[in-house]
């Protein structure tokens, strides 16, 4: 099949983030099998989803993982021309949702199979495909979990987000948590008899502000942009009527960390506020909703020469938006981001990659597969 074939079957599956995901998985098994390669369905603790590790190779042998997510963001955009889990041709573009994120870098990794099988590599190519990328990195920790089960441990892994095949070493990490603070409903006109919710909530995100002008003061790294770490919330819910003391309030926070820094201790400000509202009579949730660790990948490490290369292109310092690549390297595996499309289509009505640029994923991927097999462990 071509890596268009692929991206039609993919895309045809409504593979979005917190849903069960068995069709899509088992079809990719099932098309590894035809290829003549097992693959390993990794159920994770939802019981409804489930991570997929198939190996080319040996497995007792330091190999290369092409990582990916199956799932994608929900598409119920009014926007969308036509339907976007039906993958639609238009010259040199392919629109449907994940075509860019990251559909396209699984069907160019699985239209490659059958050649990495008849070449019989002396060195493992892993696929890690993973659930639930798009909730916060939820479903890869239980695959990398389990690799010491699966396989020696790689050397590498190529983490296949869009970023128009050039190389990248670093993002940032990430923490996200919802809030909820629980007071005392009441009439308005008697706010003493009360927990006013969305008030005590204003000492929240006091803090969350000041922690922000924290972290703006450093430290500072000038790959990223914003060269700081940065605080915000991004949702905020309370309240029934005007006269209704507010009962309860919740909010979504994040915190991106430069590389070196803890996003999590960048909210700790945040979770010191809320054990002063319940010494004051509040209930309080701190419900953590995503967290993953900064990538920092030297622009000399074996994998980021062979990558650089391959593709033709030095590599990128940093990119904003973050990866399942920082918990491939918290595991000690060199992890690097390089995949097809751009990341600027992604989460956008009519998302779209082009032909061009999944046959040249596809080439790529075959000449770096068969280049680190070559090369000496």
């Amino acid at each position: 099949m071509t890596p268009e074939d692929i991206l039609t079957e993919l895309i045809a599956f409504r593979s979005v983030v917190g849903q069960p995901n068995a069709a899509i998985a088992t079809w990719i098994a099932d098309y590894l099998g035809r290829c003549g390669v097992e693959a390993q369905l990794l159920p994770g603790p939802e019981g409804d989803r489930s991570n997929l590790f198939a190996t080319i190779g040996p497995r007792n042998v330091a190999g290369l993982v092409l990582s990916g997510h199956m799932d994608v963001v929900p598409a119920a955009e009014p926007q969308w021309s036509a339907d976007p889990f039906r993958l639609r041709a238009e010259g040199d573009r392919l629109f449907g949702r994940g075509t860019s994120d990251m559909k396209g870098f699984l069907a160019a990794a699985l239209a490659i199979v059958p050649s990495l099988v008849a070449s019989k590599p002396v060195r493992p190519i892993h696929l890690a495909f993973s659930y639930d990328e798009e909730a916060g990195c939820r479903g890869v920790p239980h695959l990398i979990a389990a690799l010491p089960s699966l396989c020696a441990r790689p050397a590498a892994a190529v983490i296949g987000e869009p970023s128009g095949l050039r190389p990248i070493l670093a993002h940032k990490g990430k923490a996200a948590a919802r809030v909820e603070v629980h007071g005392k409903s009441g009439h308005s006109s008697r706010p003493d008899l009360g927990l006013n919710a969305i008030h005590a909530m204003g000492r929240v995100i006091a803090a969350a502000d000041e922690a922000a002008a924290q972290a703006s003061i450093g430290p500072l790294d000038p790959v990223f942009e914003p060269p700081c770490s940065t605080v915000q919330i991004g949702t905020i819910r309370g309240g029934e009527a005007l006269n209704v003391i507010p009962e309860r309030c919740v909010v979504e926070i994040e915190a991106r960390a430069i590389a070196g820094a803890s996003p999590a201790l960048l909210l700790e400000p945040v979770r010191s506020t809320l054990a002063s509202l319940e010494r004051q009579g509040f209930r309080t949730v701190w419900q953590p909703i995503a967290a993953y660790p900064a990538l920092s990948l030297e622009a000399e490490a074996p994998i980021a020469r062979l990558l650089s290369r391959v593709t033709g292109e030095a590599p990128l310092a940093a990119v904003s938006y973050g990866t399942e690549a920082g918990l491939y390297q918290a595991a000690g595996i060199d992890a690097i981001i390089c995949g097809p499309g751009d990341i600027a289509r992604a989460h956008k009505p009519d998302e779209y990659i082009t032909r061009g640029e999944l046959a040249a994923c596809a080439d790529m991927l075959e000449r770096l597969c068969m280049q680190f097999a070559r090369e000496p462990s």
